[in-house]
């Protein structure tokens, strides 16, 4: 199978591609710097691979939510060369990318995700481990204000990791919440390579779509607009 994978909906700009039991990738954390660099790092994971566009079988894109423009960048490139090779897009978490990643470096069963959505709100989503690296969501994704997460079990805080840039923004959050959460990750960004497993799964369960059916899943109502179709 031949997967490319992307992400730019945080600080992080990140491509992978898997073909077969290869993954070849490429990771910037790099502020307003999306436009500029995603293009090149797609054509050099392609390169190093050896593989065309149309070779693809689908394109896996980290769907946010996150930041506005960067889904925009992420999602308007993966239209563009899904419409040229006439391939599906398959739409994944990029909260749970993060949860992946979390996961592979802490051995926690659970993971909360809270990203910076500014207006003092995080993107929050919360995580168990599944072997296979596809985090199972304990709850629907959402905006927190910098308040307890009821939805967590304190008996599970011993297992419970942290994840994502929102901890550190909002130290009020890490708080009011630092009896639920056992352990804090150094994960901060979503990273591609850790979509790859996720959307395989996807994938395999029929969950891929048309290009010109994506809606990013942005969360805030008034910037939900479908980015125009390249």
């Amino acid at each position: 199978m031949r997967l490319l994978a992307i992400d730019t909906s945080s600080v992080a700009c990140s491509v992978a591609l898997q073909v077969d039991a290869d993954v070849f990738e490429r990771h910037e954390e790099q502020a307003r710097e999306h436009t500029r660099l995603l293009m090149p790092m797609v054509r050099a994971v392609l390169d190093e691979a050896a593989v065309l566009t149309e070779q693809l079988d689908a394109i896996v894109l980290g769907n946010g939510p996150g930041s506005f423009i960067g889904m925009r960048i992420a999602a308007s490139v993966a239209q563009g060369i899904a419409h040229g090779a006439g391939i599906p897009i398959v739409p994944v978490s990029s909260l749970a990318a993060v949860a992946a990643q979390a996961f592979d470096e802490t051995g926690a069963g659970e993971v909360v995700v809270a990203q910076d959505a500014h207006m003092n709100e995080v993107y929050l989503g919360a995580f168990r481990h599944c072997p296979g690296g596809v985090p199972v969501p304990l709850f629907a994704e959402r905006l927190q204000t910098q308040t307890p997460i009821d939805d967590l079990d304190p008996a599970s805080a011993s297992a419970r990791a942290s994840a994502g840039c929102g901890w550190e923004r909002y130290p009020e959050l890490a708080a009011v919440n630092d009896p639920l959460i056992g352990t804090h990750s150094t994960v901060k960004y979503p990273r591609a390579r850790f979509l790859l497993p996720i959307g395989r799964a996807a994938l395999a369960n029929g969950n891929e779509i048309q290009p010109q059916d994506l809606v990013p899943a942005y969360l805030r109502s008034k910037v939900a607009a479908i980015p125009s179709q390249n």
